[in-house]
């Protein structure tokens, strides 16, 4: 006959168990639960986030700049990569020297004129006002940084 002591202490085991995995069972329910939720919430907060950014884009400088306290600097100035690099080669200038001429570096002509990056809008003004320039102009320009 086997011990009282061992029989009790392994049923005393066996309904500790019982009632662990049954506590464990309603933990795992509920963190299953609040996953769900916390995975709807996030998928609201970027439907939110974009609803945001499409309402941003879609409102006209002049109240984005009266909303931001600031007047209207004129029309804008549109930037476009491939006019870039239609308005170097009408200069006949290479990216280094139109970089020289723009107060920035090569490798950001490049890379505006490959449609990698955009220009900053202090840069787009100064690239605008390339367009009212000739050869003649641009090599002057550029003789007068050299010197």
């Amino acid at each position: 006959m086997p011990n009282i002591a061992s029989v009790l202490k392994d049923e005393i085991a066996r309904v500790a168990r019982k009632e662990t995995r049954a506590d464990i069972q309603a933990l795992k329910k509920s963190v299953a639960h609040y996953r769900s939720e916390i995975a709807a919430l996030k998928r609201r907060l970027q439907q939110l986030e974009q609803a945001v950014k499409r309402q941003g884009r879609s409102r006209p400088a002049s109240v984005q700049a009266a909303d931001a306290g600031g007047e209207p600097e004129g029309p804008r100035v549109r930037f476009s990569a491939r006019s870039l690099a239609s308005q170097r080669k009408r200069l006949g200038l290479s990216a280094p020297a139109l970089a020289r001429l723009l107060g920035v570096s090569a490798l950001s002509v490049y890379k505006w004129e490959s449609g990698n990056t955009r220009p900053r809008p202090r840069q787009i003004e100064a690239i605008a006002g390339l367009r009212k320039i000739g050869r003649r102009e641009a090599a002057r320009r550029l003789e007068a940084l050299a010197g």
